[in-house]
């Protein structure tokens, strides 16, 4: 519990203590919890901010944007106005937030969340309800709406529609509905109340949002509904996953902060809810993560079939297939949630977080050539065809396709799996994961699953690839697999040849993982590789290589220390349970776009495989 009474501009009166919110004005990454509601997603900090959130999807422009300019973001406030701590959980088995406030007055419980809807009843397009139950005591109350349509760009108007406050943008409008919140009042470009509340009693904010459609304002009674039925859906989706092992609740609240990365229209996965958070505070490595990227699709899907989840595995893999017929044969890195492939990049005149820049929409990294991609789509439809049984033909006939690209693209350099801005290399993880993709449209053929007319060169390329690996991408010296041919560099990236069966020098790989844990680890924090990448500055520790370290200890029959190393790195989430792409190692401070969903696909690995070996060892 930190003692905590609101940041400069975050619309809370200032008191003696800041608990740690001292970044002028810019919560700590580790603050934010994450709400939402299959379309978008918010971020709400632990003094009762939303300072993120895209409508009317995730990948949209972002209406409240605090977290990446904490002057023209804009935000959603609700606090005390006097000093008080703070605390917080998700409500159990579910994605809606609850976070106290203690005062020397009184008690408060505010209930946040992105609602539910059913198609039998005319709702919100987008709902963000915000329910504050009064506990013990009397405490006053602030809250403040400073809506930024179009990252701020917009030009914006307020007025009222049947005596509520609604802002205005083209095409877009939103609205502020306050019950027992005291009366709304605007200034500018905000719109704000005070009010209090006593033991026993309760006030509602809604912010219903439109895009092209009319704008519904709803009733107190519907909203009070829509929320406990958000609740109740939350809680019979999560009821039928499975996962029993020694970290159920990590995995459980992983699994949930993955279902709120999925774009339920079309079933893609974002790699995260954010753009541009830094890497590194005030450096250049702000990338926008708010697309889905292939090489997270094995993890994924994974994931959803480990887990109970066949609806999302199965919505996935068709997603993937039909995002990816736009480039066939080759791959794009990354696909935009609805299926496209243009993801120009741009900046904003944003300061960025705690003067971070530049800030990015869109990522340049879809036009590079990144080799592993091809390896982890044929894995994931590997996968698939096992759980399912089958492929559909048209699939089959182009997975064949890709098959038969890689057959020449593997031997051409390429920006590798960390998405390097220099120039081109043969990265090691990269020809691992294009063996891998022979090796399994290979097995797919010789179940009669894929046209079997290419086999033969398949096998033959596939065993050219491995020799290529072993006679220029293994190091006497380090005594262990490089991160690119003729280098002594080492990446974490070698792992995941690992973990996806790359059938080379079993003595080697085992050498290797030796040496990443010697030279790329400090306590629970693995470096992703030595070497330059030819971008300034640094970063922190990469949370998912921590967790395939994890796991291919437990693969290599180092279990004891796989479990200690997975005890360590469960402490490393947050107080709700999340995690960020990186950790600084001397602060713990989160860095990078969060939730991550590579590092929350990791941990469910981790744990699953590590979970899986001890059962066969106790056997």
């Amino acid at each position: 519990m930190g003692s905590i009474s609101g940041r400069a501009g975050a619309g809370t009166v200032p008191g003696p203590s800041t608990g740690g919110l001292s970044f002028g004005g810019y919560a700590p990454l580790r603050d934010y919890a994450v709400i939402g509601d299959g379309r978008t997603a918010a971020l709400v900090a632990r003094d009762g901010s939303v300072d993120w959130l895209g409508l009317p999807d995730l990948d949209s422009p972002a209406v409240f944007g605090a977290v990446l300019d904490t002057a023209r973001g804009g935000r959603f406030t609700l606090a005390p106005s006097v000093p008080y701590r703070s605390e917080r959980r998700y409500l159990p088995s579910t994605n809606v937030l609850e976070t106290t406030f203690r005062t020397d007055t009184g008690t408060v419980r505010v209930i946040d969340a992105l609602t539910l809807h059913d198609e039998a009843t005319l709702t919100p397009m987008r709902e963000l309800l915000r329910r504050v139950d009064g506990l013990s005591g009397s405490v006053p109350m602030h809250w403040s709406v400073q809506p930024r349509f179009g990252y701020g760009t917009r030009h914006m108007r307020i007025t009222r529609r049947a005596g509520v406050p609604v802002a205005t943008a083209g095409s877009d409008a939103l609205a502020v509905c306050a019950w027992d919140a005291g009366e709304p009042v605007w200034d500018g470009d905000a719109v704000s109340g005070h009010f209090e509340v006593v033991s026993g009693r309760h006030a509602l904010l809604a912010m219903p949002f439109a895009h092209q459609e009319p704008l519904v304002l709803p009733g107190r009674s519907e909203c009070e509904v829509r929320l406990e039925a958000t609740c109740a859906a939350w809680r019979n989706w999560a009821q039928d996953r499975q996962y029993t092992g020694r970290w159920h609740e990590p995995v459980m609240r992983s699994l949930l902060a993955l279902k709120l990365l999925v774009y339920a229209p079309s079933g893609a996965v974002a790699a995260a809810v954010t753009t541009s958070l830094p890497e590194e505070i005030g450096g250049e490595r702000n990338w926008d993560y708010r697309f889905s990227w292939v090489r997270d699709s094995a993890f994924t899907l994974t994931a959803f079939l480990r887990l109970g989840c066949p609806a999302e595995a199965h919505a996935y893999f068709w997603w993937l297939m039909h995002a990816s017929q736009l480039t066939h044969p080759s791959l794009n890195v990354l696909y935009r949630l609805a299926g496209g492939h243009r993801t120009p990049e741009k900046t904003l005149s944003w300061e960025g977080y705690r003067g971070s820049t530049p800030v990015r929409i869109g990522n340049a990294a879809a036009r590079q050539v990144q080799l592993d991609t091809y390896g982890e789509l044929m894995q994931t439809a590997w996968q698939y065809a096992q759980a399912m049984g089958g492929l559909d033909g048209d699939v089959a006939r182009r997975l064949a396709e890709l098959a038969d690209l890689v057959c020449t693209a593997w031997e051409e350099p390429d920006a590798g799996i960390w998405e390097v801005r220099s120039p081109p290399r043969h990265f090691t993880q990269s020809k691992m994961m294009c063996w891998v993709a022979l090796d399994r449209a290979a097995d797919l053929a010789e179940r009669g699953l894929l046209p079997i007319r290419h086999l033969e060169r398949w096998h033959t390329t596939r065993d050219e690839i491995g020799a290529f690996i072993e006679g220029r991408c293994f190091s006497p010296d380090r005594d262990s697999y490089v991160r690119a041919a003729g280098s002594d560099d080492l990446d974490a990236a070698v792992l995941l040849g690992h973990l996806y069966g790359y059938g080379g020098d079993g003595h080697r790989m085992r050498a290797t993982i030796r040496a990443l844990d010697r030279h790329l680890r400090h306590g629970p924090y693995v470096d992703r590789y030595s070497g330059e990448d030819g971008l300034t500055g640094g970063e922190g520790a990469f949370l998912a290589c921590s967790f395939w370290l994890a796991e291919s200890l437990a693969r290599t029959a180092s279990l004891a220390q796989a479990i200690e190393l997975m005890d360590e790195l469960i402490g490393l989430a947050n107080d709700v349970g999340l995690y960020s792409e990186e950790i600084d190692p001397t602060t713990g401070d989160f860095l990078g776009n969060l939730p991550q969903g590579l590092s929350h696909l990791a941990l469910i690995s981790a744990a699953c495989t590590i979970t899986a070996a001890g059962k066969d060892t106790a056997r």
